[in-house]
């Protein structure tokens, strides 16, 4: 009786044993998991520019909120040189200035990444230009820039010309993304959507396109020039126009053609844009050469012909020839229609100002949101200086900016007060601006936040106590051991009462 005892006490002691430390294992196994992020991704954004190319930097949390990922910038990097669309001649030539920003990128990013670190490439409105006028010499550019990028470590997902309805909306994507008007931290540090804040239009001014655009009241009454957007689980209308031939640049070189064409003389001509006692010389081809002063050339066009400007500094006749510049009369006078027939929504609400907008606002010596009125009498002052005067007054001073801040603030005032008729009690809405925070405001980040919701998420990991091989094998050991010390048992059990059962019939059958 000792000896059946014994074993199924044993038998006992150790299924008991088992069923306590399968429940130990697989608690310990949920509760004491550590949830670890996936880490960061990065992405590159090349902004190639009329003017130059820029090189940004973006990071976000691998695992993303509401299928777009919280992108911050982390580095800027601006490549040597003109714009893309200025190697028509010689694409070959464009790759190179590019190596001492990737060299720096490279660097930024960590080494085990690069691989699944994605690039893009967006040309704007030079591009748009130049494809419009040499289609060939266009693929070129880009063909270029992608044999440069294929030998690199990153991943390259192609040089697209973006059009100005994408260059503007992605221009609001990031003002209202860096103003947190998508995203806001609540008190418990999680993001969330902000509740009841309003959008901000945005006004870019790039060097050869400009771009208005904002949330309309009337969106479906100007359905073609609204795009959808949807970040963070919510759409958004936005109404967006972009005016080709109206950047900085390519209004300047209309103003200086139109000029040629006032002019009497074709070797020498007047410009009052530029400052008194100021005078260049430039060829045909720098401002007569553009698909945007095609109406404007002379009927003796000869490229390499210089015609000597100089500077008269006259505030009055720079502001009356720019006005030449929008053409009014296409509207026939309907408030919805600023200039060139295109009907446009009433302006709302406040703006943000970026680009060409603030880099003149800044060369005014204005910063932020100010009066009309204060506008107008820095631009006065400004225009009135001479040559000599100006270069104590710019904090920076480079001669084919500074020659053209007159001519940019008459263009900008023009723009907005005559074009998208803001006035003097709505121009203080609009808030001139360059960057917020660290980050810079452009197009290109906006167009980053649209790319990460095709960027598939990652889930976040879990780090266990035990590795799952391990608690796998535990598991199945302590359960087999709990279901051999069962059978035992249940053995044991039946031995015993069998063993009674022969006893009773001893019992009966032995004689008295």
């Amino acid at each position: 009786r000792m000896l059946t005892r014994t074993p199924s006490v044993v038998a006992q002691v150790f299924l008991f044993l088992s069923i306590v430390l399968v429940i130990a294992i697989a608690v310990i196994q949920i509760n004491q998991q550590q949830i670890l992020s996936p880490g960061l991704k990065y992405g590159i954004v090349l902004d190639a520019g009329s003017s130059r190319t820029t090189v940004y930097v973006y990071e976000w949390p691998a695992e993303k909120e509401n299928d777009t990922g919280v992108v911050t910038q982390t580095f800027k990097c601006n490549v040597k040189g003109p714009g893309i669309s200025s190697y028509e001649s010689s694409p070959g030539a464009l790759a190179k200035p590019f190596d001492d920003c990737l060299n720096k990128v490279k660097e930024r990013i960590p080494a085990h990444l690069h691989k699944n670190t994605s690039v893009y490439l967006g040309a704007t409105a030079g591009m748009r230009l130049l494809r419009l006028q040499n289609e060939s010499a266009a693929n070129e550019v880009l063909a270029s820039i992608q044999n440069y990028f294929r030998a690199q470590p990153f991943e390259f997902r192609g040089a697209q010309i973006i059009t100005g309805p994408e260059e503007g909306v992605y221009g609001w994507i990031t003002a209202n993304y860096l103003m947190g008007n998508f995203l806001e931290r609540n008190l418990w540090r999680t993001w969330v959507h902000p509740y009841r804040k309003e959008t901000v239009g945005a006004l870019d001014l790039g060097g050869a396109s400009t771009q208005i655009s904002f949330i309309s009241e009337d969106s479906e009454e100007h359905f073609n020039s609204t795009l959808q957007v949807k970040l963070y689980g919510y759409n958004y209308n936005v109404y967006t126009h972009s005016y080709q031939c109206y950047g900085r640049d390519e209004a300047e070189k209309r103003l200086l053609a139109l000029l040629l064409q006032k002019s009497n003389a074709s070797s020498s001509v007047d410009n009052p844009c530029y400052p008194q006692n100021y005078n260049t010389s430039l060829t045909m081809k720098y401002f007569s050469g553009s698909l945007c002063t095609q109406s404007l050339r002379p009927e003796n066009y000869y490229p390499n012909q210089i015609v000597n400007f100089q500077g008269t500094g006259d505030p009055g006749l720079c502001q009356e020839m720019v006005s030449l510049l929008f053409n009014s009369t296409a509207c026939r006078d309907r408030e919805d229609c600023p200039f060139n027939g295109i009907h446009q929504p009433k302006a709302k609400g406040n703006f943000v100002a970026f680009s060409g907008f603030y880099y003149t606002i800044n060369a005014l010596n204005l910063s932020g949101h100010f009066s009309l009125d204060d506008f107008n009498s820095s631009m006065w002052f400004f225009c009135s200086q001479s040559w000599a005067q100006l270069q104590f007054m710019l904090p920076k001073f480079e001669e084919i900016y500074a020659r053209s801040y007159c001519f940019s603030a008459n263009f900008i005032y023009y723009l907005l007060v005559h074009a998208y008729n803001f006035n003097a009690e709505t121009w203080p809405q609009i808030h001139f601006q360059k960057q917020v925070g660290n980050s810079s405001i452009a197009w290109s980040l906006g167009y980053m936040l649209s790319l990460t919701n095709m960027i598939p998420a990652e889930g976040k990991l879990i780090q266990l106590p035990l590795k799952p091989p391990l608690f796998a094998g535990l598991l199945v050991f302590l359960t087999a051991t709990a279901l051999l010390c069962l059978l035992f048992l249940v053995y044991l059990c039946f031995v015993s009462h069998n063993r009674k059962n022969i006893t009773r019939v001893e019992h009966v059958f032995i004689p008295e």
